[in-house]
């Protein structure tokens, strides 16, 4: 029982407080480490979030141990368990991208994010679930079926980083890496009340990730931290990103950003998307914290925020279409069935005449120029207002399988409910989610604060900010219980 208990209170643990611990001698790497694959015996059949636990784990622990008795230097998260979500490359690890294709893929190296991890300290425990190919809103997909959503099994922890964000809300993991080209990380981090960050594009090395960041879908996909608290998204990114352009200290630097007196502005109708009431309700308490915090907020939507969605469209669903018909060419009846179904759109652009395809590449070439004079506006719009709040979506999880949602009165598919994270993939800005209500059936509701391009330390300390006045993740009924 007291070894129980021990378990228990490790894996509610937040990444920086297990820093703290193994820095002081108080748990070893090899005690959190235990902890955390016991947790992972217990909870994740009930909801399916790791798919792949990494064998070597303890042997790191122990090594991670040995370093710290002989005395050397101790990296930022020496001996501290992470997952990652399996579109991303480890070395020797199983990466499935959730495809027939890759089922028995195993890479011979780290993705870069990876391999910054682990040159700071980290023991990377497992891979989490993912949607096939990243390509939707439910992490589901035909090697390992869905994952579950912790704060009720019956719907959806989200996608396509939705293995990684139930796996850190049910406490199998402190924090980890997950990737975003419509929301995929801020999404499942609102459906499952934890944090997420997407970082400005650019910023984090994206190598290493299947599907690729190729063509258009470079403008707009990020590869970011999940965590239980802002300070470990903090602490993931400092490690994995490149220091900004113009920053002659090279310093990523997190901390101390003064707020006080700086203009934010927020919003709840994008033009395109109804919202609940009550995720319009947490995204005016979270400006409420800010203002109480010294922040000059008023109500306004930023330029191109009506835009957003259909921009989003224009650039990225071709593209992504055209890469995974090429990805599944002559083994199409391996796709699961959401791939399957994109894969015949795919074909029906495959057959379009000449004229048509020049007409299509047009009008991806005018939605780039178009996005760029938005961007522009939006960034001049932004030296005024550095800060704003939005909606990530329209509703809280649903339940597996949905396609549509009615919201206010109003039926709307699963892919528009998000417009609001899309638009700030298609304009690359760094943006947080953060918990900050609930549902009515009690789910958590995420806010998501977006900030000036390479600003990531303001958007950062202003969702800490809504994270202490909003009270921030809170355990899942069935799991993380306090035995205390």
């Amino acid at each position: 029982m007291e070894s129980r208990t021990l378990s228990d209170d490790l894996t509610r643990r937040s990444a920086s407080e297990l820093v703290k611990m193994i820095r002081e001698r108080v748990h070893s790497p090899v005690e959190i480490v235990e902890a955390h694959l016991r947790r992972i015996d217990e909870a994740n059949p009930s909801i399916n979030a790791i798919v792949t636990v990494a064998e070597d784990a303890i042997d790191r622990a122990r090594a991670a141990e040995r370093d710290l008795m002989d005395g050397k230097d101790a990296g930022p998260l020496h001996g501290v368990p992470l997952t990652i979500k399996d579109t991303i490359d480890t070395e020797g690890l199983r990466t499935t991208s959730g495809s027939r294709l890759r089922a028995n893929h195993i890479p011979d190296r780290d993705a870069t994010v990876v391999a910054r991890l682990k040159a700071a300290g980290a023991i990377i425990i497992g891979k989490t679930n993912v949607a096939e190919m990243a390509a939707y809103y439910e992490s589901d997909n035909p090697i390992f079926g869905r994952t579950n959503n912790p704060h009720d099994i019956t719907r959806t922890a989200g996608g396509s980083s939705g293995g990684e964000a139930a796996a850190i809300s049910a406490c199998l993991s402190p924090a980890g890496i997950g990737s975003d080209l419509a929301g995929s990380i801020r999404l499942p981090a609102h459906f499952c009340g934890i944090t997420g960050l997407k970082p400005t594009i650019g910023r984090v090395p994206f190598d290493g990730h299947t599907p690729a960041a190729i063509s258009s879908l470079s403008l707009g996909v990020s590869l970011g931290p999940l965590a239980r608290t802002v300070a470990d998204l903090a602490l993931l990114f400092k490690v994995i990103a490149d220091p900004a352009a113009g920053d002659v200290n090279r310093s990523l630097d997190l901390r101390n950003v003064n707020l006080h007196g700086l203009r934010a502005a927020w919003y709840t109708n994008d033009g395109v998307t109804p919202v609940e009431r009550e995720t319009a309700q947490a995204v005016e308490d979270a400006a409420g914290a800010l203002r109480d915090s010294g922040l000059d907020v008023r109500q306004d939507t930023p330029p191109g925020a009506l835009q957003g969605l259909g921009l989003w469209l224009e650039l990225f669903a071709r593209t992504a279409s055209n890469q995974l018909r090429e990805f599944y060419r002559g083994r199409e009846q391996e796709a699961g069935p959401q791939v399957s179904v994109m894969l015949v759109r795919a074909r029906e652009e495959e057959d379009l005449s000449m004229a048509e395809k020049v007409s299509a590449a047009e009008r991806l070439a005018k939605a780039v120029v178009e996005r760029e004079r938005l961007r522009e506006q939006l960034r001049r719009w932004m030296k005024t207002t550095p800060l704003f709040i939005a909606p990530v979506g329209a509703t809280s999880a649903f339940a597996h399988g949905t396609q549509r949602v009615e919201v206010d009165g109003e039926s709307i598919s699963v892919f528009r409910a998000f417009s609001y994270s899309q638009t700030f993939n298609v304009f690359g800005l760094p943006s947080v989610t953060v918990p900050a209500g609930n549902s009515r059936e009690g789910l958590p509701i995420g806010i998501q604060i977006v900030g000036r391009p390479f600003e990531e330390r303001a958007v950062l300390n202003a969702a800490e900010i809504i994270e202490q006045a909003l009270g921030g993740w809170q355990r899942p009924a069935k799991f993380c219980e306090d035995d205390s």
